[in-house]
């Protein structure tokens, strides 16, 4: 099936940013994609000072315009993030829907991005925002898809669970950074999907040398022998790629780590 990342690029104008997502999906789709995904924080700036100003409730603006766009084009489409107000808290959530506009995930970033790289970058969304407390899977027709946001790619433990439970493409919307984007965003994509015999796939907004964050780009599909399929420059770009699972089976068969895990001596569980 033919996976759409768009790599879109974010102002200051939440109308424009929906109005022009939305026309991107409509591209996608007329091209024959059947999942598309957009990047994280894809209808505000990131940034702890905007988080509150463009927050909504969940089902709101946002979230309505991409349920009506995945009917209208009868796809499955994984909405980047918004930032949500749920009870008077903040969340950094990423909500998908199906050809029939129906929700059927809703994943509130589980890690927040809280780092100091001293001359750098310092960096502290858990200033404004909660973590989620769960883990967000679908199935589509073609397989199942495990979910997280930018800074959840760095926890393997997250993406193992998501192998465990039968996903076979795991998705991160995400905004690296200019320090931490060359240095781990494609690094941790393949050791993700090499770990786990998954494809990997991640959508970053389009870089902004002017927003006060400004977001590394280059949106990438991995596959599970750890190589990188599609790759995004740092400008608004919508990506393809065909995701070809009887190659994912192929690899497991040859190299049958998932049922070689010695589980009489170490386990990573769910606990809720």
């Amino acid at each position: 099936f033919r996976l759409a990342l768009i790599q879109l690029h974010v102002s200051a104008v939440k109308s424009d940013n929906l109005q022009r997502a939305c026309g991107l999906v409509r591209e996608a789709s007329a091209k024959g994609a059947k999942v598309v995904a957009l990047p994280e924080c894809f209808n505000s700036p990131y940034g702890t000072q905007y988080f509150k100003e463009y927050a909504e409730k969940i089902p709101g603006e946002s979230t309505q315009k991409l349920s009506e766009v995945a009917k209208e084009c009868s796809i499955y489409l994984i909405g980047g993030s918004i930032p949500e107000e749920d009870g008077g808290k903040l969340y950094n959530t990423c909500t998908v829907f199906g050809p029939d506009g129906a929700m059927l995930a809703k994943h509130r970033k589980v890690h927040l991005f809280d780092i100091n790289v001293p001359g750098k970058i310092q960096f502290k969304e858990s200033e404004t925002l909660s973590p989620g407390n769960s883990f967000s899977m679908f199935d589509t027709p073609y397989c199942k898809v495990g979910l997280g946001i930018c800074y959840d790619m760095r926890f393997a433990e997250m993406a193992q669970i998501y192998g465990q439970k039968g996903c076979q493409l795991l998705i991160y919307p995400g905004a690296f950074n200019l320090t931490t984007g060359p240095a781990h965003w494609e690094l941790l994509q393949r050791g993700r999907a090499v770990d786990n015999q998954v494809y990997v796939a991640t959508v970053s907004p389009a870089r902004d040398e002017k927003a006060s964050y400004v977001a590394w780009g280059h949106s990438t599909v991995v596959n599970p022998w750890g190589e990188v399929i599609a790759k995004a420059g740092a400008e608004e770009t919508v990506v393809y790629t065909d995701i070809d699972l009887k190659k994912l089976a192929d690899i497991r068969q040859q190299i049958p780590i998932l049922s070689q895990k010695r589980c009489d001596l170490y386990g990573v569980e769910m606990k809720k």
